[in-house]
């Protein structure tokens, strides 16, 4: 029979372990040190701590948020399925729009891609939301087009997209902009794990912060 660790719990402590030995040297805010710490877990990448930035106060915000009960929107079904709802303070809505029957012909119409016209579909629910974009920049920028136009604040946006087309240019126009509340990795980097891992970060900071 092969070796090997079994017990979950042991399993998350070392590698919070290893990863605040991985990144003890490296600049990261200490509001963000959890949203940080999973996300590195997710990419096994410990240098990605130092690609993420935020505005001030975001993690706080989102922490807030979520324990007000808001709801969790999304762009992608992967996001939606790596987010730990037994983590989620007040079993929060997950919302996914990307597969709703509306979306194909909306996408149509705007001349656009679906993942951008399912953001259309969060008018009603945006006010004070926490946005999670983990796939597609096209979403982003729709979505800050429409704050711009007028569209409610959420309370705050994950900017996660990832690829080599659009992806970094997204995250930072979000980041050079001062009125939404963002926490970005920057570059090319990204994906439905990392943004996922941010929400459960922010669901429960408790998991990744040793006491």
């Amino acid at each position: 029979m092969i070796e090997y660790l079994r017990d979950a719990a042991e399993i998350h402590r070392r590698t919070v372990a290893i990863m605040e030995r991985e990144t003890a040297g490296l600049a990261v805010a200490d509001d963000l040190r959890a949203v940080a710490l999973a996300v590195v877990q997710a990419a096994a990448m410990p240098d990605a701590a130092t690609a993420l930035a935020a505005s001030p106060g975001a993690a706080a915000r989102g922490v807030a948020a979520l324990r007000d009960g808001a709801p969790v929107l999304v762009d992608a079904a992967m996001v939606a399925h790596g987010i730990d709802r037994a983590h989620l303070p007040r079993s929060n809505d997950v919302v996914c729009r990307l597969n709703d029957p509306a979306t194909r012909p909306l996408a149509e119409r705007l001349g656009t891609t679906r993942s951008a016209a399912a953001v259309e579909l969060w008018a009603d629910q945006l006010a004070g939301a926490v946005v999670v974009i983990g796939n597609a920049p096209t979403a982003l920028f729709h979505l800050m087009d429409r704050i711009e136009q007028g569209w409610p604040m959420p309370a705050v946006v994950l900017g996660f997209p990832v690829g080599f087309v659009g992806a970094a240019e997204s995250k930072d126009a979000l980041a050079a902009q001062s009125r939404i509340p963002f926490i970005v990795v920057r570059g090319r980097r990204g994906g439905s794990a990392m943004a996922a891992a941010a929400v459960n970060a922010l669901a429960a900071p408790q998991r990744w912060l040793a006491p």
